[in-house]
């Protein structure tokens, strides 16, 4: 056709005359495959790879044709219909119950089991066997047309199906509509929208994809993971569907991440999922993008145009849920400082989804946003068009979710992109949509921070956000209208523009790792869940992070508690040589500054290098000040102590030098006697008469001028002391008698010491009586506060009182329990340490200190009943004051003991009887003066040698078991759980009622056995040898000093005193021994010193036989104790109590501010005596099922005020600092020791397991075993880290 020199419209005219006869013709028609088959038309669908991988595809296909596509779904994947939705809204049910909790929990767990039975059993239909066969056999590039070549033809398979259901749903949508504006139609409207919930499930049905084939797999593996189902002979292996599954996510296929059916997101499967991805990849790195908007915004297809992704955007279908996609980062790009390895894309379905209209819309927005904000380091917020309502909603949600990510510490970006916007390039336009935009987000910040109870004006105080920069404008995608318009090419500019953007932001994160990207999917999930993102969000990496780092602490702290112990010892024996009279604090320092510079190179090292380094960060600061603290007190201690030794040494300074004097008198006194005797005496016997006969003369004459210490009589003084305060002699006599004070601190109730009335005693019982018939009246009618006050006080109105016993219902409520518990306690440690003030050790005891202590307790007592609506009787002030004047007793008699053992003349005097008889024994038998001063000699070495083998030999034991024991090598969370590991060895009631009462004291008890069992049983071969290296170091010292102090008295030709100076001055050369000064007047004529040396060294030959066999029980006698050693090291941390199940913080810190108090272990409340007002049936629920359950709780035991266990942080400071995490009670451990200790539970609280408090039959089934091995699993879900030796 010609166009030269023609008009537009006359070649128009013609082309359209040219088509219409040949469109009015005769012609065939055919499809475009066919034109493969004409001669040198080549096609990739010729390919073999490309026909391998349809054919496979077509057996899948060839299964499901001619079938009724909404079918398919319940015939061939079973799993993740009904049943999926079954066990998520059963799993959710579980942080929504009401009465009965534990006994509900355990029905919900039981049906979540059967439920995946029923998965298990319906498991590998003939589509999933072909699909995975597929998926295991073919080669990687046949596996990807595959996937392809099923994608496409399963797509085409619903197509036609959901075109007509789609346009069935918008009819009906509109028809609702209507008549929701006419009003008054109920009856018809209601109709109208449950035939619309009948098509939108019809629509949930026809949609069939492979993102479902996928998600049945992941079902698959989750119910027989979660039973431990073994793979039957001809099924395939389910434990091999994660890694399949993590071949082509490597490849770059999309997986799902949330099921937007069920809304729920399969924890189980993504996380082994990832695992099997980093088992591969490694631990890469990756910057996670994810993307937020309407639903039909056009959010899947601007990745798919960014990345080359393959977000399904095709068939009809919206993106449902949230899937992710792993896009590589080439070497090119890394090469200008990226930092991650991957991006990882995360789509989601949309906001306002139209599937969701008729339910629960905004509360699943508010949840996908949440989540897909806090796993993004970047979030893409999808504004569709300049409508300021949908804008509205969008932000709304936004800015919300983001609020909730600053509140637990999670820091994402966002970028805003507003597509189809009409003109991209009027930037006067622009700019007011920006400050729109700016006006906008300040606004819906205000709204969230009233709703999230933060403090917040704008925007830009939640999260860095510019708005000049952080807004892009799209062009819309087509010019004009689909289906024929053409692509615009301003929106491919748009792409390019805003993924160069991205990337240069990207550019300056470090992105995180796919350990921690598991990690976070696991806890938004969690948290969502439980309804109460903030309450409830636990950050699980971060927490094993920090589990890892304080095993690290325990390590520095005591590198620097060992090297202390090691300049303590040294230092005490200085002083006790009297070679130091004061100590300075610097030179203290100055002996720690190596190993303290070494700790600080080590945790330097440890943050910067740590693979959890971002992590740890946080912490950097607080942990270097509190090396620092623990270093300086560590020095301030050992001052405190050393001056308190010093002090003792002045305090008997007149005594030491009265014993040089006894001593030397000793000595002349035996020569003497024994010049007198040696041709007289001739056996053993007479010699001891001899002696003895004049001992008692010699110790009268030595002491007589001197006043004897006197010991004390506790008893006496006790009597003296309860006579002045209290003159109550009966309840005395019947308290000591019965012993009934000793039981004070763990006695199951204090009914007994209680009087309703302040001022008068309990009234007579038929009084009583009527009262309590007319007490019950007013409870039962509700009339009058102060009735109900007293039952809620004391749970019956009841007082009477039968032969001493209570009745059932008569029951202090559990806070006054605890109340007078703290009280009880409270007291004893005040009164330990008003004795442990005072200077017994050094000026001896005074009558004053017990009195002191007991007027304290007078004291505590009035003060905790003028706070009280209630007095407790004089037998509770009796019983506590006979309880805490033993106590304090027994330490003040240790104390006065000792130091009655170093200043009493008399004493002294009569421990050196043996010494003194063995020199008189030697002088008679006619030895020489170098024999009886050897003997001498090594007489006063032996007691220096064992002190100095035993205190060397504890700090090197301690050290041993602190860094090989396994109770004692880990965290305070490890050391719990071996304390709970061995009470259920024991199976000792008492014994668990210690440690419910006094964790503390247990804890201690404990260490004390386990240091026993170490030495003495487990690796008694291992202490000996450590106790004989220590010994073979002393006897090198002693054989040197010797050996030089003989050398140099023959090289200088000094005399007896020389030589004893300088034996004595190597000896204590090193600060390892202690040597006592000795007169030398009665060995002058000592002139043989190699003699002296041989006679020296064969005297201590036996001595250090004797050491190689000393019982390691010896080192219980010195100052140093391996088993205290450890106390110190381990029990100096956090002993805070729950304060719903009194469960113990297993914070390895002692003040660990700001960080929560947490302990995985926590228990049933019934441990504690816990139980329902006004009733005496046991609460039985563990507090980590209630903080997930619609349950409330009263703040105080006389108030009505309650608040929800969901909200228990703002209930007060102490719960506020508490992280309680609901753990599903899937803690056997404490489940097992209600039932294997039900009856002594109730005998000692005086309660019953019944009505409320019945104990759920599942809980009787777990055994001992099961017990001890659930404390491993939790610890191992608390750690999820390994703990590194020290």
């Amino acid at each position: 056709m010609g166009l030269k020199d023609r008009s537009l419209s006359d070649v128009c005219e013609e082309l359209k005359e040219i088509i219409g006869k040949i469109l009015s013709g005769q012609h065939t028609s055919f499809q475009l495959e066919t034109m493969a088959e004409v001669s040198g038309i080549k096609v990739d669908e010729d390919n073999t790879v490309c026909q391998k991988g349809k054919s496979a595809a077509m057996k899948i296909v060839n299964l499901l044709q001619k079938m009724d596509v909404s079918k398919i779904k319940d015939k061939y994947l079973p799993c993740q219909g009904r049943l999926w939705h079954e066990w998520c809204k059963t799993n959710k049910a579980q942080y929504h119950l009401k009465g009965h909790i534990e006994k509900e929990k355990c029905e919900k767990q039981q049906e979540l089991k059967r439920i995946r039975q029923k998965q298990c059993d319906a498991s590998f239909s003939e589509l999933i066997k072909l699909f995975i066969e597929s998926l295991s056999s073919l080669p990687l590039e046949d596996k990807e047309y595959f996937l392809k070549w099923l994608q496409i033809l399963l797509d085409s398979l619903s197509t036609d199906d959901l075109s007509s259901i789609l346009q069935e749903y918008d009819e009906k949508w509109s028809e609702v509509l209507d008549l929701k504006k006419k009003r008054g139609k109920s009856d018809q409207l209601i109709k109208k929208q449950t035939e619309l919930e009948k098509i939108s499930a019809k629509l949930q049905s026809a949609t069939f994809g492979l993102e479902h084939i996928f998600r049945e797999i992941g079902q698959i593996y989750e119910a027989h993971k979660s039973l431990k189902k073994q793979t039957k002979q001809k099924e395939t292996d389910w434990s091999k569907y994660p890694e399949l599954a993590a071949e082509l996510m490597i490849a770059g296929h999309p997986m799902e991440l949330m099921d937007g059916d069920a809304g729920h997101v399969p924890l189980t499967w993504i996380s082994s999922l990832l695992d099997e991805v980093i088992n591969k990849l490694g631990d890469k790195r990756i910057f996670v993008l994810s993307v937020l908007g309407l639903q039909s915004s056009g959010k899947s297809t601007m990745l798919n145009a960014m990345f080359g992704l393959q977000f399904a955007v095709s068939a009809g279908r919206c993106t449902k849920g949230a899937f992710m996609q792993l896009v590589k980062v080439s070497e090119e790009m890394k090469m200008k400082d990226f930092k991650f390895d991957y991006v990882l894309v995360v789509d989601t379905e949309g906001l306002r989804a139209l599937e969701l209209a008729s339910n629960a819309t905004l509360h699943h927005d508010n949840e996908l946003a949440t989540f897909v904000i806090g796993l993004g380091n970047m979030t893409l917020i999808n504004i569709f068009g300049e409508n300021p309502a949908d804008m509205q909603d969008v932000l709304q949600i936004v800015v919300q979710a983001i609020m909730r990510m600053k509140k637990v510490k999670l820091s994402p970006s966002c970028v805003f992109v507003h597509q189809n916007v009409t003109d991209i390039g009027a930037a006067e336009k622009n700019m007011d949509g920006k400050r729109r935009l700016q006006e906008k987000l300040d606004e819906m910040a205000k709204l969230a921070a009233k709703e999230e109870v933060y403090d917040a004006e704008c925007f830009n105080e939640i999260i860095a956000f510019d708005v000049q920069k952080d807004v892009k404008y799209f062009a819309q995608l087509w010019e004009g209208s689909p289906p024929m318009a053409p692509p615009n090419p301003g929106y491919s500019e748009s792409i390019q523009d805003l993924k160069n953007f991205i990337l240069s932001k990207a550019s300056q994160s470090a992105g995180t790792t796919l350990s921690k990207f598991k990690s976070n999917i696991k806890d938004l999930w969690e948290a969502l869940l439980k309804e109460n993102f903030i309450f409830s969000f636990k950050n699980t990496l971060e927490i094993a992070v920090y589990r890892k780092l304080e095993v690290q602490y325990g390590n520095w702290t005591w590198a620097l508690r060992s090297n202390m112990l090691t300049v303590e010892n040294q230092l005490y024996n200085r002083i006790e040589n009297g070679k130091l009279e004061k100590v300075d604090p610097s030179y203290l320092f100055k002996e720690m500054s190596k190993t303290y510079e070494e700790v600080k190179k080590d945790m330097k090292e440890y943050f910067d290098d740590d693979r959890d380094k971002e992590i740890l960060a946080q912490w950097r600061g607080r942990f270097d000040i509190k090396i620092k603290e623990f270093h300086d007190e560590q020095v301030r201690g050992v001052k405190r102590k050393l001056d308190e030794v010093i002090l003792q040494k002045n305090a008997c300074k007149k005594l030491d030098e009265k014993k040089a004097e006894f001593e030397k008198m000793l000595l002349q006194k035996s020569k003497e006697l024994a010049q007198q005797l040696r041709d007289k005496a001739k056996d053993e016997e007479e010699l001891k008469k001899h002696f003895n006969g004049v001992w008692s003369g010699w110790v009268t004459e030595l002491t007589g001028d001197i006043k004897p210490i006197k010991d004390i009589d506790l008893e006496d003084e006790k009597i003296s002391i309860l006579n002045e305060l209290c003159n109550e002699w009966a309840l005395i006599d019947d308290s000591k008698s019965s012993k009934s004070y000793k039981t004070i601190s763990t006695t199951g109730s204090y009914f007994k010491y209680v009087t309703l009335n302040k001022h008068e005693e309990l009234c007579d019982k038929s009084q009583q009586s009527q009262d309590d018939k007319r007490a019950n009246k007013k409870i039962k009618g509700q009339e009058g506060w102060r009735t109900c006050f007293l039952f809620s006080i004391f749970r019956s109105g009841s007082t009477k009182q039968e032969e001493g016993l209570l009745k059932p219902s008569e029951k202090l409520s559990y806070e006054e329990q605890q109340l007078i518990t703290s009280l009880i306690n409270d007291v004893k440690q005040q009164s330990i340490d008003i004795i442990e003030s005072k200077p017994v050790a050094t000026r001896g005891y005074s009558q004053t200190y017990l009195q002191e202590v007991a007027k304290n307790v007078k004291e505590k007592v009035t003060e905790f009943e003028n706070t009280r609506k209630y007095a407790l009787k004089k037998e509770f002030t009796v019983d506590l004051l006979l309880y805490v004047l033993e106590m304090a007793g027994s330490k003040l008699l240790e104390s006065h003991n000792e130091f009655k053992t170093k200043n009493d003349a008399v004493t002294f005097v009569e421990s050196k009887k043996i010494q003194y008889y063995n020199i008189f024994r030697s002088f008679c038998k006619g030895h020489s003066s170098a024999v009886v001063l050897g003997e001498l000699i090594c007489e006063k070495l032996k007691d220096s040698t064992v002190e100095a083998v035993c205190n060397k030999t504890a700090i090197d034991l301690a050290g041993e078991m602190r860094c090989n024991s396994p109770a004692f090598k880990g965290s305070r969370l490890n050391l719990e759980k071996h304390v709970l590991k061995s009470l259920a060895e024991k199976e000792d009631f008492d014994s668990y009622i210690r440690y419910i009462r006094h964790p503390r004291k247990q804890a201690k008890i404990f260490i004390r056995e386990e240091v026993k069992k170490y030495i003495f049983t487990e690796h008694k071969a291992k202490a000996l040898n450590v106790l004989k290296k220590n010994v073979d170091d002393i006897k090198k010292l002693v054989i040197q000093a010797l050996f030089t102090a003989t050398e140099r008295v023959k090289t200088q030709r000094g005399d007896i005193d020389m030589w004893l100076k300088e034996f004595s001055s190597l000896v204590k050369e090193n600060d390892e021994l202690t040597f006592d000064t000795i007169c030398c007047q009665n060995f002058s004529d000592i002139n043989k010193f190699d003699f002296l040396k041989e006679e020296i060294e064969k005297g201590l030959e036996p001595i250090i036989q004797d050491l190689r066999r000393l019982s390691l029980d010896k080192m219980q006698k010195f100052r140093l104790k391996p088993d205290q050693i450890l106390i110190d090291q381990l029990c100096k941390c956090c002993w805070v109590k729950c304060p719903f199940c009194a469960a113990v913080c297993t914070n390895t810190l002692e003040d660990h501010s700001p960080e929560d108090h947490s302990v995985p272990f926590h228990r049933s409340t019934a441990v504690t005596g816990r139980h329902y007002r006004n009733t005496d049936e046991m609460s039985i629920e563990f507090c980590t099922t209630k903080v997930a359950s619609d349950l409330r709780f009263h703040l105080h035991s006389d108030s009505d005020e309650s608040i929800p266990y969901k909200q228990y942080r703002t209930g007060g400071p102490k719960y506020a600092n508490w992280r309680i995490d609901h753990d599903e009670s899937k803690l056997a451990y404490w489940k097992w020791f209600v039932c294997r200790f039900q009856k002594q539970l109730e005998d000692h609280y005086e309660l019953k397991f019944k009505g409320r408090g019945e104990i759920p039959s599942e809980w009787e089934t777990h055994s001992k075993e099961e017990a001890i091995k659930s404390l491993d699993e939790m610890c191992e879900v608390a750690n999820t880290t390994q703990l590194q030796p020290c």
